[in-house]
Formats: structure tokens, C-alpha cells, sequence
């Protein structure tokens, strides 16, 4: 492909985000995203135990259909499943797939801190930040190729440096600031949600203080920001309390409040 060719495909690959208004790169359909979630949830439930809690199977249900009935996601075939793992996770596949691991309900503790996790993850799929990260990947490539065939002619340790560079480039330069955003955005859209639902957000700042403390004791907060697939803790936090008017008008509208 060459380089006009990829550029008139980027511009005719971007849609408009009906949740945020933000212009996105998607060479990946709804239908196909959907498709993959699905098949990587099925994919899932067979791979990792799923947990016989039914505590927490019942307040996963619980949060997760509320969120979903707030959610922006037209034509989501909601399922919520507690997976029976150690990792302080959850999340939620194109199509309304939602997995939330039983490591995380420690640091959760109560429904409004669920709420904050699922809302996030809510968030990525309506967000449609999954094949919005397939798409840049693909852009990338291309990228890589076009800088190849750039420098073809270039003597083979030349050619190395090139490829090295723009590699590291990319991800330094772009695909982690990328995904710090896609988070940043999903945390504020998530916010939304769990207002919308009822859920005061202001209990989203006291689940991610304990998540960052959480990551304090883990080991797992000593990689450099601009390495990081997420925002800093700290930052997460204050960008949490910047956005709390808006949540707090939308927590004002909600019928379930």
C-alpha cells in the first residue's frame, strides 16, 4: 500500500464516537468487533473456572444490569461472569461481555466500588476501544511497511536503525500515550455510567485510592509514566475529582438514584 493510499484510507476509516463526539480511526465494523468479542468470551468460559460465589455472582448480576441499562452500547448481548482468578482484573468484550475476576472484589469491597470497575470496562466497549486499538495496529503496520520500502535502497544496518526506530517510535511516541488516553476516556465515561445507574461516583476516588495502594503492595507502581499502558494512580485520581460536577448532575437526573 502505498503512502497516499494509506492516508486516503485513514481518512475514509474514521467515525464519530456518539458517546464522546470524538473522531476515531475504525477500519474494523461493529459487526466484526462484536463477532471477535463473542468468540473470545466463549473462548474464556472455557479456559478459566468460572466462580460458584453466590454472593458474588449475585452482585456482579446486579451492578453489571444496572450499568447495562445506562450503558451506549445499541445491540449488546449482556453477560456478566465472575471468573474464579487470583488477578485484580476485570473487563468487557465488544458485543456486552462482561468477565470480572474474584481478585478484584477485595479492593472493590461494595457495590458502588463494582460499580466504578464495571463502569470503566463498560466504558472501553461503547467506547468501541477495541477496534479502535486493531485499527491504529493495522495503520502501524502499514506505516512500517511504506518506511521499508522508503528505505530499501539503504545499506542493511541502515535499514535496521529505520525499522528500529520507527518501532520504538510508535510505541513510545504513540500506541502508550494512546492507550493512557483510552483509559483516561473510559474512566470518564465509566463515572457517567455508575451516576447514571445511581451510584454516587464519588466512590470511584476511594476504589482507585485502594487499587493504587493495592498496586503500592504488589510491586507493580514503579514503571515510568510514559512506559505505562495506564495513567499514573495519582493522576487517574485527580482527573476523577475534575470530572465529579458532571457526574454528580448526571447522578442528579438518574431515575434510579
Amino acid at each position: 500500500m502505498g503512502s497516499c493510499t494509506l492516508v486516503i484510507s485513514l481518512l475514509i476509516g474514521c467515525t464519530t464516537n456518539s458517546e464522546t463526539g470524538r473522531r476515531q480511526l475504525s477500519l474494523v465494523s461493529e459487526s466484526q468487533e462484536m463477532q471477535l468479542g463473542l468468540a473470545s468470551f466463549d473462548a474464556m468460559k472455557k479456559e478459566i473456572p468460572i466462580s460458584r460465589d453466590a454472593a458474588a455472582n449475585a452482585l456482579v448480576q446486579k451492578v453489571g444490569k444496572r450499568i447495562a441499562a445506562v450503558a451506549n452500547l445499541p445491540g449488546a448481548q449482556w453477560e456478566f461472569v465472575v471468573f474464579d482468578s487470583k488477578e485484580a482484573n476485570a473487563f468487557c468484550l465488544p458485543g456486552g461481555k462482561v468477565g470480572v475476576y474474584t481478585g478484584i472484589l477485595p479492593i472493590t469491597k461494595t457495590e458502588e466500588g463494582l460499580a466504578t470497575v464495571i463502569g470503566h470496562e463498560v466504558a472501553h466497549a461503547s467506547l468501541h476501544h477495541g477496534a479502535e486499538r486493531m485499527s491504529h495496529a493495522m495503520a502501524l503496520q502499514t506505516g512500517g511497511q511504506v518506511v521499508g520500502a522508503l528505505s530499501a535502497n539503504a545499506q542493511p544496518l541502515t535499514q535496521a536503525a529505520v525499522a528500529a526506530l520507527y518501532g520504538v517510535g510508535s510505541q513510545v511516541g504513540y500506541s502508550l500515550p494512546h492507550s493512557r488516553f483510552q483509559e483516561s476516556e473510559a474512566d470518564r465515561i465509566g463515572l457517567r455510567y455508575m451516576a447514571r445507574a445511581g451510584y454516587n461516583p464519588e466512590a470511584a476516588v476511594d476504589f482507585w485510592q485502594r487499587f493504587s495502594d493495592f498496586n503500592k503492595q504488589s510491586g507493580k507502581s514503579g514503571t515510568p509514566a510514559f512506559l505505562r499502558t495506564h495513567p499514573m494512580d495519582e493522576k487517574r485520581i485527580e482527573q476523577l475529582r475534575g470530572w465529579m460536577p458532571e457526574a454528580k448532575a448526571e447522578l442528579s437526573r438518574s431515575k434510579l438514584n
